[in-house]
């Protein structure tokens, strides 16, 4: 199916002029949005749904990740045979008419810029033929295929052309895309993603216009977190030398965080906080947490923002952060994020339940999609529209 407005998408003439979606209400909060996902991680769409308030319906789910599983699992209610390990196993024909919303991104290493950039040729980049096989089978009312905006500049877009015409022809959907940064939508981090609408039937649709940032990452930060956190000598000066801000690998008490990665928590790469001591603090000389930062590369540059990050005292084995004046500016402590702030920050609540372990929960945060970006999307399609009436 071929869409009319072809020639704006990925502009600004396809974004939205007001911001109608931000206080939307839902025609139909009533009815119940049938939810079908595959490379399903730890449910962003249904996160979304959640924190949205809306009803819905999970028809299926599946990831070759056995942790993502088992936290998909603790979080959102499904049956076990509803469940797919494998795609290339899934028949997705027994829903056929029975998903009105359908979600997914197969794996985006092929189409990285950061990668191979194999594309088709890679054998990842065949997963997307799966995506696309499981549209045509249970015929979904709309579906959001989501993945790294490298994906429309590979292969000097044939890649991308490939993608949209086997979605047009093969499937027979209307499309619209349009890449998003989720430090638009309310999260304070900078992702760029590309947000692939398919409509079974023609439609109008433009995409929900952009709100200005009002938080900054510590808002995102938790009040107490456990020792293990804070980096010892060696990662400490990793995180402080010139050359890896320079490059971007590392970021120190930052507003908006660098894009989540799957290993970023425990390679030194990404975010890190820098606490500074309270003068009534005293300092445990056996403390390995400890550092001066004299002794590090990079002392000037942590000076900016220390005062909200100041340490005052121990709360179950691990430090309060509060607002206060009395700090020693050369004294301090480095920590990584931890699982849950690096979940708030692809916009997962607090009532999302941690079940593995802190290596696995770093690995799908950042292999997740963000949250606030699907919610944006959904009230912008008022997705209660294609809902149905469960009695």
């Amino acid at each position: 199916m071929t869409n009319k407005y072809a020639n704006i998408q990925n502009t600004q003439d396809n974004i939205d002029n007001d911001y109608t979606w931000l206080n939307h209400a839902f025609e139909f909060p009533e009815r119940t949005i049938r939810i079908g996902t595959s490379f399903s991680g730890i449910g962003a769409i249904e996160h979304a749904f959640q924190r949205l308030g809306l009803n819905s319906q999970i028809q299926f789910a599946g990831d070759i990740d056995s942790d993502c599983k088992k936290a998909y699992m603790a979080n959102y209610k499904l049956l076990e045979e509803r469940w797919h390990d494998d795609i290339h196993d899934f028949d997705a024909k027994p829903f056929k008419d029975k998903v009105d919303l359908f979600v997914g991104g197969a794996p985006c290493q092929a189409f990285s810029i950061r990668g191979k950039r194999g594309g088709f040729e890679d054998t990842r980049g065949t997963l997307f033929s799966e995506f696309a096989r499981i549209v045509i089978e249970c015929r979904p009312k709309v579906f959001i295929f989501e993945n790294v905006k490298g994906m429309l500049n590979h292969d000097n877009g044939r890649t991308w052309k490939t993608i949209r015409k086997t979605f047009e022809e093969d499937c027979g959907y209307q499309i619209y895309y349009q890449v998003l940064n989720s430090k638009e939508y309310g999260i304070p981090q900078s992702r760029d993603r590309i947000f692939c609408i398919g409509f079974k039937t023609e439609c109008d649709f433009k995409y929900p216009k952009p709100i200005p940032l009002t938080k900054s990452m510590y808002d995102f930060l938790e009040s107490c977190v456990d020792t293990k956190y804070f980096l010892k000598q060696k990662g400490a000066f990793f995180v402080t030398r010139t050359i890896n801000h320079i490059k971007s690998y590392t970021q120190v008490n930052g507003d908006i965080a660098l894009c989540q990665k799957r290993n970023q928590q425990f390679n030194w790469h990404g975010d890190f906080i820098y606490h500074p001591i309270g003068k009534s603090e005293k300092i445990d000389a056996t403390d390995n947490h400890v550092f001066h930062t004299s002794d590090f590369e990079e002392q000037y540059y942590l000076t900016d923002n220390v005062k909200k990050y100041a340490l005052t005292k121990d709360c179950e084995g691990g430090y309060n952060m509060s607002e206060s004046n009395e700090i020693i500016p050369h004294l301090g402590r480095y920590r990584k994020l931890s699982p849950r702030e690096c979940l708030n920050l692809m916009g997962f609540d607090d009532s999302f339940k941690i079940v593995v372990s802190d290596t696995a929960c770093y690995k799908q945060a950042g292999n997740s999609i963000v949250v606030n970006v699907l919610m944006a999307i959904l009230r912008q399609l008022d997705i209660t529209k294609y809902g149905v009436s469960i009695i």
